[in-house]
């Protein structure tokens, strides 16, 4: 376990400057943010410290600018969004390397905001070179690590700053992740339900090999459910598929014994269009020149009766080509299946990502016990990886 935020209560944290890495890794439009869903998660974390006369520095970064300086990749935009929701102004460190930001640092007033530039326009970022993780120490007190999605990363804002400022603690974020991803997992209530989907199972291998002894089945969907058809003998038509994973999905297949659980039923069509021939066959009986698009609605039919039987449900890759309706309708129904799962009382974990995304299309994300705000992050939770910015936190 990790120290958390809650553990600096009583501690003597007014007028202390606190480097804050959080994942404003945002969608811009023309310079705008058109989605503040993650600078909302932010939020508790910084107005606790705000609410304790701290002075806040926040670090995070954006796309992939290659270590160079590109002002389509600047955080500036998000200052604006940052004002608004917090009720005050908030600063720019445009340049956190340059002689005198430890200066500007400490002028800050208690409860004051300042937002840094992106961290990728250095390149020792990436690298987690020492000399920046240095330069970013400079400029605070203590750490604490609230950018998830980001963690798996050892990078100098996540893992080498960590390692040089002392109390380094989870924020509110990353402590709920850590406590659903990780610590929900250790003793799930049962019956545990895996739903595994996405395009590839060479993405999920080590999750499905990690997840086998602790689950009581794993259902499969999307075009990784192809390669488990092949692995059968079945004829997948043109649908997408791995033929180097084929012979790894047949010993999964024997190992698991009945807790693979494959779809009987798919659509498919000859095209991928919303205008295309759509059928539903059984998984034997997939035409020789169609491709398997989405789960059939028997399939996920089949499919909500064991996630609503669940007690603890982990939710990672759609069901089909969600982005395409009708194709969107297998992954569809395994969001509602989870909503009424929690409504029962069930614990419901989504491994962000595309099933994330396909969440928020339903208006479900209300709903989860949990949606995780990282994709890779997650999944390499899940796969029972130490994460670098994890890793770095100090124990509790």
């Amino acid at each position: 376990m990790k120290r958390t935020l809650e553990s600096l209560e009583g501690q003597p944290l007014e007028g202390q400057r606190v480097f804050v890495r959080v994942d404003f890794n945002v969608p811009l439009r023309e310079g705008v943010v058109t989605d503040t869903t993650r600078i909302e998660a932010s939020l508790p974390t910084i107005r606790w410290l705000r609410d304790r006369g701290c002075r806040v520095l926040l670090a995070s970064h954006l796309g992939r600018p290659k270590g160079q300086p590109k002002p389509e990749y600047s955080l500036r935009p998000v200052v604006p969004e940052l004002e608004r929701a917090l009720g005050i102004p908030v600063a720019f460190l445009e340049d956190p390397l340059a002689d005198d930001a430890p200066r500007q640092t400490r002028q800050m007033k208690r409860g004051d905001v300042m937002l840094l530039e992106n961290t990728r326009f250095h390149p020792g970022e990436e690298k987690n070179d020492p000399a920046l993780a240095d330069a970013f120490a400079r400029l605070a007190d203590f750490y604490v690590d609230d950018a998830f999605g980001s963690a798996h990363r050892a990078h100098a804002s996540t893992e080498g700053v960590a390692r040089r400022l002392k109390p380094a603690v989870a924020g509110f974020l990353m402590a709920r992740e850590l406590e659903y991803l990780h610590g929900a997992l250790s003793e799930p209530a049962r019956p545990f339900l895996a739903v595994l989907g996405g395009a590839k199972i060479s993405g999920k291998i080590d999750v499905i090999e990690a997840l086998l002894p602790k689950v009581d089945e794993i259902l499969i969907g999307g075009a990784m459910a192809c390669t488990f058809f092949a692995a059968c003998g079945l004829e997948i038509g043109g649908s997408l598929v791995e033929p180097d994973r084929i012979e790894l999905a047949k010993q999964l297949l024997d190992r698991a014994g009945n807790k693979i659980v494959l779809p009987q039923m798919v659509t498919v069509a000859s095209k991928l269009s919303g205008d295309a021939e759509i059928r539903s066959v059984p998984r034997d009986a997939i035409p020789r020149d169609w491709s398997v698009y989405d789960i059939a609605q028997e399939a996920a039919e089949e499919f909500v009766r064991r996630i609503t039987s669940a007690k603890t449900i982990v939710w990672n890759g759609p069901m089909g080509i969600f982005e395409t309706p009708p194709f969107d309708a297998g992954t569809v129904a395994v969001a509602r299946g989870l909503a009424a799962a929690t409504d029962r009382g069930a614990t419901t974990i989504v491994g962000g990502g595309d099933s994330a995304a396909a969440l928020a299309q339903t208006g479900l994300s209300s709903k989860i016990t949990h949606v995780s705000t990282g994709g890779g992050a997650a999944l390499e939770l899940l796969e029972g990886k130490e994460l670098p910015g994890v890793a770095a936190l100090d124990g509790a």
